[in-house]
């Protein structure tokens, strides 16, 4: 009976034992199962993490590509390029600010003018006819150098008399002397003596008129008779008229040449009532050619006028010319000012500023790309901001807006050039 319990006991352990094994390994199954699902689970996540990662670098890389490009389509609005030939055909010039008065002035408009004695109108004083003609309309020529030969039948004449008057007073000088003794010595009677004398001045004062007359003519050997004589410049200048032709018919008064020596030309400003206590010797002044505003001259004031012009209430300045006088004529129109102080600013020629988008700029010169592997030499200009302000005769003042370095090179002729240039290179017209 004993055996019979301890089987059934034995059989009741391994039971309980074979079915915790079994439920063992069920659950080992089971979290193997677990496991694999949660690590397909994490890998999907680990490969979403991945794409996520992926995404995100390839949109931020994506987004720093857009920056540079920004940043570098930024530049390439403030940079031009041009190749060598570019910039030889272009006409640029480079240079740098100048310092000019532009506030404390008086703007004034005048006329280049010739003191009288400084031109001349040739005439003859003797009527005759042109054989020879010695100068042409432009040409230089000195006080005293022949311009032209007249003919005169008027000159024999004019000698012969010389010659009658100067024989008779000779001899009317001989009977004034004997007539005086006579006279004197109470033989003749004295209204001889009186007429004689008469003669004599009267003859006196002839011979002088020919005399002078040959003089005016030019003619000083009376001896041989000529009907010719030469037409002579009076002062040294340029020939601007020439008003006669070979074989003219020269009548008295009439204008044969013109000459005119622009080395004392000068310029008549008017300035109005209001500005003129402000104006004094020695002033400076400044102006361009009303149609001529590529170049400056540069004057001083020497005098000022007393009396108003033409009922304008304006006075006439006179200013000497101190440069650039060669290229002036007598009666240019100019547009001028007169320094009155001494406050001077930053400056550029108009012509060096260029208007885009509302703004105001200058092109700077950067470098000049020489490598190997450039064709050409590769000139670069940066487009730099500015601001304006006062503006006279051709030149505004200039503030930058961005910075440049002392002894950079500006283009201050060209710019709507190099403007024009950089449009088009926007527009992807880029040419190298």
């Amino acid at each position: 009976m004993k055996i019979f319990k301890l089987n059934i006991l034995t059989a009741l352990i391994i039971l309980f034992i074979a079915i915790g094994y079994i439920s063992c390994k069920n659950d080992n199954h089971s979290e193997n199962d677990d496991h694999d699902h949660n690590s397909g689970d994490t890998s999907k996540v680990l490969s979403d993490e991945h794409d996520h990662d992926h995404n995100h670098n390839h949109n931020h890389n994506h987004n720093e590509d857009d920056h540079n490009h920004e940043e570098d389509e930024h530049m390439h609005e403030k940079i031009v390029h041009l190749n060598e030939s570019q910039y030889n055909s272009a006409g640029i010039e480079l240079g740098w600010f100048e310092e000019k008065n532009l506030s404390d002035v008086i703007n004034a408009n005048g006329y280049t003018k010739l003191p009288p004695q400084n031109q001349a109108n040739v005439s003859s004083v003797i009527e005759g006819i042109i054989k020879k003609i010695y100068a042409q309309t432009g040409q230089y020529v000195r006080a005293g150098q022949k311009l032209a030969l007249l003919e005169s039948p008027e000159i024999v004449k004019i000698q012969e008399a010389f010659i009658s008057s100067e024989y008779n007073l000779k001899l009317l000088e001989q009977e004034y002397e004997r007539q005086k003794t006579l006279s004197d010595e109470n033989i003749n009677a004295k209204k001889i003596f009186e007429k004689t004398a008469s003669e004599l001045e009267i003859e006196k004062v002839r011979y002088k008129s020919l005399k002078e007359q040959l003089a005016m003519i030019r003619l000083e050997n009376t001896e041989d008779m000529d009907s010719k004589i030469l037409i002579t410049a009076p002062i040294s200048g340029h020939i601007t008229n020439v008003d006669i032709n070979l074989g003219s018919y020269v009548t008295l008064g009439k204008s044969l040449f013109t000459i005119v020596d622009n080395s004392k030309l000068h310029v008549d400003l008017l300035v109005y009532e209001k500005d003129l206590f402000k104006v004094k010797p020695n002033q400076n002044v400044r102006f361009i050619l009303t149609n001529q505003s590529d170049a400056e001259i540069n004057g001083r004031i020497f005098s000022i006028g007393k009396s108003f012009e033409n009922e304008t209430k304006s006075v006439a300045v006179h200013a000497e010319i101190i440069n650039n006088k060669s290229r002036l004529i007598p009666g240019m129109y100019v547009n001028a000012v007169i320094n009155i102080g001494d406050s001077t600013v930053k400056a550029l020629p108009d012509e060096a500023i260029i208007n885009a988008d509302g703004r105001e700029f200058i092109f700077v010169w950067e470098k000049e790309n020489t490598e190997e592997d450039h064709a050409e030499s590769e000139i670069t200009f940066a487009r730099v901001e500015v601001k304006t302000g006062i503006s006279q005769l051709g030149y505004k003042q200039v503030s930058l807006l961005q910075e440049i370095h002392e002894g950079d090179k500006i283009v201050v002729k060209g710019a709507y050039y190099l403007q024009s240039h950089l449009i088009k290179e926007q527009s992807g017209g880029h040419e190298h």
